[in-house]
């Protein structure tokens, strides 16, 4: 079956099937323009050490979002919309310049409500040169038909599964069916890449990372997500548990979520994790947890290069 055909005069790019004219100017819940609009562009070292190696990642940040996280920590840009819209050539030209900076990959955060324009640039990149590999990093709240059109264009899926609960998705993030439409997506970047791909440094070239970010006050839901895990993809299956949850945005107003992770949670999900089989995991520590990791955004790289910034490993 070939994949649907997206339009962006009604649109129904992801699972909340806004129907309005993007082309037109009308923006639906996400607030996404016809054209990609970006924040920064930088080389980033802290992924997880498959993803940003000893070179960094190639980041640009995509603007807007289709979740309202309360939590968020860069609400500058999915929220308030700070960035700069560009052409599809610009950013297809923003990829080979990254790949010109020796990065591992072109890492595309956020990027759900753009995901027509970035195959676009994808294929005139690659047409004009790109060949280092392409990690999608999303929230998960994707239409698995939607995805098939990225299906060899992107190398690495790296999705958050960030709620089990309904109600807790609907509370945090406003997104309604959360983990079944994140569920069918992930399942989806599954069948694209079915196996992982390592290079000799134990760089990830193909293949699927799922993340998961512990919330306070929720560590039986994240059980319920590594269950889902372990049954539907398989003890295999690498996966990020992130302890580097900060209380941003609007938190302070949710008592669940206005303090920092314990320890005791923490640890509570990866002995989980090891206690019902999972053998590929990835976890953080205690310092992750810190204001100073959230990117600054600053248009850097947008219209022009941007420098390399080295970080301390929260790994």
């Amino acid at each position: 079956m070939e994949p649907q055909k997206p339009s962006l005069r009604c649109c129904t790019i992801c699972p909340r099937n806004c129907g309005i004219d993007r082309i037109a100017g009308q923006m639906g819940f996400c607030h996404g323009s016809m054209l990609p609009k970006i924040a920064l562009v930088s080389t980033h070292h802290w992924e997880e050490p498959p993803i940003s190696g000893t070179k960094g990642s190639g980041t640009v940040f995509f603007c807007h979002c289709n979740l309202r996280c309360v939590f968020c920590q860069n609400y500058k840009i999915s929220a308030e919309g700070f960035g700069k819209t560009v052409s599809i050539e610009r950013l297809s030209e923003i990829f080979l310049n990254q790949q010109d900076k020796g990065v591992h990959n072109i890492n595309l955060v956020s990027p759900t409500q753009f995901i027509v324009q970035i195959a676009s640039a994808l294929c005139l990149a690659k047409n004009n040169g790109l060949k280092i590999p392409v990690v999608y990093n999303s929230n998960g709240y994707e239409s698995a038909e939607m995805l098939k059109i990225l299906n060899g264009l992107v190398d690495i899926y790296l999705p958050d599964f960030k709620y089990w609960d309904d109600e807790i998705a609907i509370a945090y993030s406003e997104a309604p069916r959360y983990a079944s439409i994140a569920a069918q997506a992930i399942l989806e970047m599954r069948r694209q890449l079915p196996q992982d791909v390592f290079d000799t440094e134990g760089i990830l070239q193909k293949g699927l990372l799922l993340r998961h970010l512990v919330l306070p006050s929720h560590f039986l839901d994240s059980f319920k997500i590594l269950d889902w895990i372990k049954a539907s993809l398989g003890i295999d299956t690498y996966v990020s548990l992130l302890r580097q949850y900060t209380p941003m945005h609007q938190a302070n107003t949710i008592k669940a979520l206005s303090r920092r992770l314990t320890t005791f949670e923490y640890e509570k999900v990866t002995e989980y994790f090891l206690n019902i089989g999972l053998k590929n995991g990835f976890c953080q520590s205690k310092r992750s947890a810190a204001q100073e990791y959230t990117p600054i955004f600053n248009l850097a790289g947008v219209e022009k290069n941007s420098s390399n910034t080295k970080g301390e490993n929260v790994w």
